[in-house]
C-alpha cells in the first residue's frame, strides 16, 4: 500500500483575478495528523477543498489516496466544514444517521454505526436528546462522528477547534488523536498554531497561497533557530555584539537568548565560557511554529488575517 495519503504538486487555484493558492506542493503521509497552518484567508480552505475535488486546480497534479481525480475516491473522505450544520430540533442519533445516509447508507445500517459511534464517543446518553440541546463542544464531536460514518479513510476538519472553550478544546484534540490511532489520515486546518504543536506529526506553514514551510514537526520547529534558557552569574554583554544573537531578555539570573535560524547553540556556550559566566542550567528551546511564522512573513498571524481580510475587502 502507498504510504500517502495525498500528494500536491505544483497545484494552483484563482477565483478571477485573485491567487487563491500559488504552487502548492505536499505530501501527506497515511495514519498520521497533518496540519494546514496559517491566517484566515491564507488559502487553506481552498486547498482542502481541491483535495475533496469540491475545486478543480487549475495547475498542478494531484493524487488523493491513490488516484488521480478525488471524485473517485469520494466515498472514502470525511469532511467538516467550518461553517457547521445540525438541525437543531432533531434528535442526536436521528442526526448523525441521516447524514450516513446521504452517503448512501441504508438507513437500518446508518443508526446502528451511528449508535455505536456515539456510545464508543462519549455521547451514549445524548442519543435521544435534540441537538440544540448540546453544549458547543458535545455538538461539535457530534458533527465529527456524521462525517466518520461511512468509515472513510481521510479525514479533513475545516477549523474543528473554532470557537471553542479550553474544556471542549481538549475533547476535540482526543477525538482528532484518536481518528490517528484508528489507522486514518486527517488533515486539519487552523490559524491557532499552539493547538497544530499539541497534536500534529506533520505541518505546513501557509500565507498568501503560498507554503513558507513543511515537514515533520520536529523538522520544522528545528529549523527555526530558537532560544536557549540561561541561569547564570555573570555579565551577559558579550552576547550584544554576537552574530546570530537576536535579542537577550535578561532578568538578572536568568535570561533568554533569542537565535536567528542556523545558529549554533555550541558557538554561544563557548562565548559565555569564554566570558567567564557562570552557567547553572543552559537549555535549548526549538521555537515555536508561531516565532517561525513571524520570523518568515515578519508579521504575526493575527496581523496577516488582518491583512488578507483588506484585500479580500
Amino acid at each position: 500500500m502507498d504510504e500517502t495519503a495525498v500528494v500536491l504538486t505544483d497545484v494552483s487555484k484563482s477565483f478571477r483575478s485573485k491567487c487563491a493558492v500559488s504552487r502548492l506542493s505536499l505530501r501527506v503521509p497515511r495514519a498520521s495528523i497533518y496540519g494546514f497552518l496559517g491566517p484566515n484567508g491564507a488559502g487553506k480552505t481552498t486547498t482542502m477543498r481541491m483535495i475533496l475535488g469540491i475545486f478543480a486546480p487549475d495547475e498542478g497534479q494531484l493524487d488523493v489516496l491513490g488516484v488521480p481525480d478525488p471524485a473517485l475516491v469520494r466515498d472514502r473522505l470525511g469532511y467538516l466544514p467550518e461553517e457547521r450544520g445540525l438541525y437543531p430540533k432533531m434528535k442526536v442519533l436521528d442526526q448523525v444517521a441521516y447524514f450516513g445516509t446521504l452517503k448512501g447508507m441504508s438507513r437500518i445500517v446508518a443508526r446502528e454505526r451511528a449508535r455505536q459511534l456515539l456510545v464508543d464517543y462519549g455521547l451514549g446518553d445524548n442519543l435521544d436528546q435534540t441537538c440544540q440541546s448540546l453544549s458547543k463542544g458535545m455538538a461539535q464531536k457530534a458533527q465529527i462522528l456524521a462525517t466518520l460514518l461511512h468509515d472513510p479513510d481521510l479525514v479533513i476538519l475545516d477549523e474543528p477547534f473554532s470557537g471553542l472553550d479550553p474544556v471542549n478544546r481538549d475533547l476535540m484534540r482526543d477525538v482528532i488523536l484518536r481518528l490517528r490511532e484508528d489507522g486514518r489520515s486527517v488533515i486539519f486546518s487552523t490559524h491557532i498554531m499552539e493547538q497544530a504543536e499539541q497534536i500534529c506529526d506533520h505541518v505546513v506553514l501557509i500565507d498568501g497561497g503560498r507554503k513558507l514551510v513543511d515537514g515533520p514537526i520536529d523538522q520544522v520547529r528545528s529549523r527555526g533557530g530558537g532560544a536557549i534558557a540561561l541561569d547564570y552569574e555573570g555579565d551577559l554583554s558579550c552576547l550584544q555584539q554576537m552574530k546570530g544573537v537576536l535579542h537577550v531578555n535578561d532578568g538578572g539570573r536568568q535570561a533568554e537568548v533569542v537565535l536567528a535560524d542556523g545558529v549554533d547553540p555550541q558557538e554561544v556556550l563557548k562565548h559565555l565560557v569564554g566570558a567567564q559566566v557562570r552557567l547553572h542550567t543552559f537549555d535549548l528551546r526549538p521555537p515555536s511554529l508561531h516565532e517561525i511564522f513571524v520570523r518568515t512573513v515578519g508579521r504575526t498571524v493575527e496581523e496577516a488575517s488582518m491583512d488578507a481580510a483588506a484585500v479580500a475587502s
